[in-house]
């Protein structure tokens, strides 16, 4: 299957099937993929901010399980990247990843060792729209948000324009984890550059602000959604 040339007078994609064909993941962690995503956008605030002199990798697994232990005891949901956010600048900060176990380790470090955790104060910022999202790309590197996937599209974009399906046969894959770096034109359409979470790896996307769809009961939606940013202190 070949993707359709980008037409920048197409609005939204439409269907009329009362469900959906979805394409399940099995190794999608949800509350890995939102730490993963929260620690980026904090290690590029932090060296945005030159609170840091490079970019530091922080712990991912430390959110995971120190955010998502107080969520499993009161039976929540899997963790947001907003949860990880919150956590970290109101709870005094996090670890480097050198000094926890990495992602995905079974292996806990025992009850009494304490990490040296590197400060962080601030709040959690969350735009409505794309346009506060533009106003904050001005002095923020990066924003968090959610991307509609779609299969094949996803995997057939490469250098091409991510809009979603165009009406063609596709598999809704569901909402992943994203950041996005910056936005920019073409053919006079503003297109939104995004770091994506997919199948354990971080994928750049050219993301299409003018598509939206509405597909077996989802949406009508535009492909990018639920805005944040850690806006952090240098106090």
């Amino acid at each position: 299957m070949a993707l359709p040339p980008y037409d920048p007078n197409f609005t939204i994609a439409f269907s009329i099937r009362e469900r959906a064909d979805i394409e399940n993941d099995p190794e999608h962690d949800e509350s890995a993929s939102a730490a993963i995503v929260a620690v980026e956008l904090i290690s590029s605030a932090r060296l945005a901010l030159k609170l840091d002199s490079v970019h530091t990798e922080y712990s991912a697994q430390y959110l995971v399980d120190k955010v998502g232990s107080s969520r499993r005891r009161r039976r929540r949901r899997k963790l947001t990247v907003k949860d990880c956010l919150f956590f970290a600048l109101k709870k005094g900060g996090i670890p480097k990843a050198e000094d926890w176990p990495p992602l995905g380790s079974e292996s806990k470090p025992p009850s009494s060792y304490k990490p040296a955790l590197v400060s962080m104060k601030g709040e959690v910022i969350e735009p409505k729209d794309m346009d506060q999202v533009r106003d904050l790309l001005v002095h923020q590197p990066a924003v968090g948000a959610k991307l509609h996937v779609f299969s094949p599209h996803i995997e057939l974009q490469q250098d091409a324009i991510y809009c979603g399906s165009s009406g063609e046969y596709t598999r809704y894959v569901g909402l992943r984890d994203a950041i996005i770096v910056g936005t920019e034109k073409i053919q006079g359409k503003s297109m939104a550059i995004v770091k994506v979470w997919y199948k354990k790896k971080f994928r750049v996307l050219k993301v299409a602000l003018s598509r939206m769809f509405f597909w077996a009961g989802v949406g009508p939606s535009e492909l990018l959604v639920d805005f944040c940013v850690p806006r952090l202190s240098i106090d």
